[in-house]
């Protein structure tokens, strides 16, 4: 059977507070793990925040792995857990992009997914590719953010094999806030959604109300909103693609 205890990081995150931003993680990653946590789930942009090209540009994204990214590769392997992790990353070109990286128990960066829609993101490029990635014997379909926003990006990840969506994203409530969308896409495609969002504000947006959720069928299982950071801890039976836990386990980072 292939049981994971999942945990998703509801993190207060600083606009481009980099170093403050990159310690938090750390140091959440390595709560979960402790907590026995095997895959360990980022919000969008953890590292550098949303909104953060105001506060410290871009020159100092580099490509990944950086130091920072193998110091949390290394973290990984001593722990032997899987991360999501959410973090800006320049390509050898010199193109930005917005992606989440997944590295593996064995501390090996096994996979990355670029973000599509850049509309928002005026400082990225969109990525080209969109693959299922897996993850102890799982196919895991990574949508950031707004990639969720229409079916086409979701469909085309249960087509190719995706059985489970990992949603990370800095996606608030308010104008132009999230509407229903993660609940469609797990009806469009029959894949259960686990959606990592994040507390804080960013310039123009706020995530003190923004939720991260365990979606099935269009129903949230599970719900979690907080103005602190939080790891949030479930057990998934990913073989009878099943919630075994009634609630999440909140373990908040002060």
């Amino acid at each position: 059977m292939n049981k994971q205890k999942i945990a998703m990081l509801h993190l207060l995150l600083n606009a481009g507070e980099v170093e403050i931003n990159q310690s938090l993680i750390t140091q959440a990653v390595q709560k979960a793990a402790e907590k026995g946590a095997e895959w360990i789930i980022t919000p969008e942009l953890a590292v550098s925040g949303l909104q953060f090209t105001k506060e410290c540009g871009t020159d100092w994204i580099e490509q990944q792995p950086d130091e920072w990214m193998s110091s949390l590769m290394e973290v990984a392997k001593s722990s032997a857990v899987t991360l999501f992790i959410g973090a800006p990353e320049k390509d050898p070109k010199g193109e930005l992009f917005n992606s989440v990286f997944v590295i593996n128990r064995e501390g090996q960066l096994i996979g990355r997914q670029r973000k599509l829609s850049s509309v928002t993101d005026d400082w990225s490029s969109s990525g080209e590719r969109l693959q299922p990635i897996t993850i102890d014997h799982v196919n895991a379909g990574i949508l950031i953010c707004a990639d969720s926003y229409t079916k086409k990006n979701a469909v085309a990840l249960r087509d190719k094999g995706a059985e489970i969506l990992i949603a990370p994203s800095s996606w608030g409530p308010g104008l132009h806030g999230p509407n229903g969308e993660w609940e469609a896409r797990t009806i469009d495609t029959g894949l259960p959604m686990f959606v990592c969002n994040r507390t804080g504000e960013d310039e123009t947006v706020t995530f003190w109300e923004a939720k991260s959720l365990v979606i099935d069928h269009g129903v949230h299982l599970l719900a979690h909103h907080s103005r602190e950071s939080a790891i949030l801890l479930f057990d998934w039976d990913f073989d009878k693609r099943e919630l075994l836990s009634t609630e999440f386990e909140v373990e908040y980072i002060i």
